[in-house]
C-alpha cells in the first residue's frame, strides 16, 4: 500500500510544529488525524472506530502530562497491534523510553527534526514486505547473536543510542558498543545504517 489511503494519527501540543508537520505528511498522501493532547487522540481513536490509524506519530509530553503520549499509544495498543507507532521526545526519559518499547513503539525520534526526517522513518516502517519483526528475529538466529546482543541491536534499530540502550538494558556504555560491535562482525557490516538497510531493506 502507498502513503495515499493510509490514516496516520498525529498528537503533538506544539501547534506551529502540529500544522507543519500535519501538511508535510498531508503532500505525502496520508489521511491526517491531529490531536494537541490526550483526550482529543482518544476521541479520534474512539471515533474511527474499527478504522484505526496504520501509524501513529506521539509526542511524549503533551501540555503538563510527561506521559500523555504513552497513554495515548496504550489506548491505540489496545485496540490494534499492526499500527506502526513512531514515540516523540525532546529528551528521552529512560522510564519514558522503557515503557514505549513495552507498549510496541516502532521507533524513538528525538526532537528536532525535520519533516523529511519522519517521512523516511515512516515509510521504512510501512514499507509493504512480510512480517518484519519475525525476519529480523531470524536473522539474528542465522548470524547467532546471543540474547543480549539480540537485544542491543533491536534497540538499536529502533532508534536509541548507544547510552539511552544502556540505560534502558542497566548496563554501561562501553558494553553496549561491545555488543555493537559484535553484532556488526557477525552481520558483515561496518555500522548501524548498514545493519538497518540488510534487515529491513526499503
Amino acid at each position: 500500500m502507498t502513503a495515499r489511503g493510509r490514516r496516520l494519527l498525529l498528537v503533538e501540543d506544539e501547534l506551529e510544529a502540529q500544522g507543519a508537520l500535519g501538511r508535510a505528511l498531508e503532500r505525502a498522501g496520508y489521511e491526517v488525524d491531529l490531536a494537541s493532547d490526550v483526550e482529543t487522540a482518544l476521541a479520534h481513536l474512539e471515533t474511527r472506530g474499527a478504522d484505526l490509524p496504520d501509524v501513529a506519530v506521539l509526542d511524549v509530553v503533551l501540555g503538563a502530562d510527561d506521559r500523555g503520549g504513552l497513554r495515548v499509544l496504550e489506548a491505540l495498543r489496545a485496540r490494534s497491534t499492526r499500527a506502526a507507532v513512531i514515540v516523540v521526545t525532546a529528551f528521552a526519559n529512560v522510564a519514558n523510553v522503557k515503557t514505549a518499547l513495552n507498549l510496541g513503539a516502532s521507533h524513538l525520534l528525538e526532537k528536532p527534526f525535520r519533516a523529511a526526517e519522519l517521512l523516511s522513518v515512516i515509510e521504512r516502517l510501512t514499507a509493504a514486505r512480510p512480517d518484519p519483526g519475525e525476519a529480523v528475529s531470524q536473522a539474528f538466529a542465522r548470524a547467532g547473536l546471543t540474547r543480549r546482543e539480540s537485544e542491543v541491536a533491536l534497540l538499536a534499530l529502533k532508534g536509541l543510542s548507544s547510552p539511552e540502550i544502556a540505560q534502558v538494558l542497566t548496563m554501561s556504555d562501553k558494553t553496549v558498543r561491545q555488543h555493537l560491535t559484535r553484532v556488526y562482525e557477525k552481520h558483515g557490516v561496518s555500522g548501524r545504517g548498514e545493519l538497518f538497510h540488510l534487515l529491513l531493506p526499503i
